[in-house]
């Protein structure tokens, strides 16, 4: 049961992979993407510590996680206030 459940994690995390790196049209589905595998990581680190009772690690996973996704939203406001937009290919860096 538990491996079933580890290959199941393993393909949701190759599937968010995979549209990270194919189905990079907009900053926000990049965004929600990693989230996702940050979740599934998330996951992951749950099933193998849960055995050792190291549970302060996932504490200390899920802050830099939350702190990831606030920066990534503080940039996609910042990028769609100067561009109106957030196509990532159209996007200049050099320009801000």
């Amino acid at each position: 049961m538990l491996m079933k459940m580890f290959i199941m994690l393993l393909l949701f995390f190759f599937t968010g992979l995979y549209k990270f790196s194919v189905k990079n049209n907009h900053l926000l589905i990049m965004l929600l993407s990693l989230e996702f595998v940050s979740l599934i990581i998330f996951f992951m680190l749950m099933i193998n510590l849960w055995m050792f009772s190291e549970k302060y690690v996932l504490m200390y996973y899920l802050t830099f996680c939350v702190c990831e996704g606030a920066f990534g939203l503080s940039l996609l406001v910042m990028f769609s206030s100067f561009s109106s937009y957030d196509y990532f290919q159209n996007l200049s860096f050099l320009k801000c």
